[in-house]
């Protein structure tokens, strides 16, 4: 396997809690699929977990190389959690079709966060 690429984001939780607060349900709607607000607005803080995927969706899109151009946008990367609770992402339409042409098979995603920041790394691979 190859790296392809590496991306990472720093969000400031503040940021995105204003964000919610100055326009709630149009900037999720715009930036989060219904699974990640599930999950988001589950949560105790929700902001903390919103900046986590806002910065997981940035490292995505860095990781592809493009950033959210060249027909990739926000809904088209998505932080899911596996039955263990462990962070995926999914890379659907623009991101998807980007990932299949440099030979993507493998996504890595870290996330992290404090009240303060959150970040996330996103590794892809390419099989050999």
């Amino acid at each position: 396997m190859a790296i392809t690429g590496i991306g990472i984001d720093l969000v400031e939780v503040e940021r995105i809690r204003l964000l919610l607060g100055r326009h709630g349900e149009r900037f999720k709607a715009r930036t989060f699929t219904e699974e990640e607000i599930r999950y988001c607005d589950g949560c105790a803080d929700p902001a903390m977990h919103y900046a986590a995927r806002f910065a997981a969706k940035e490292a995505g899109a860095k990781a592809l190389g493009t950033g959210f151009a060249e027909g990739v946008s926000w809904m088209d990367i998505e932080v899911v959690r596996n039955a263990a609770g462990r962070p995926e992402l999914r890379l659907h339409a623009g991101a998807g079709e980007l990932a299949a042409l440099q030979g993507v098979v493998r996504c890595h995603v870290s996330l992290t966060h404090t009240k303060e920041q959150a970040m996330a790394q996103v590794v892809f691979e390419a099989g050999e």
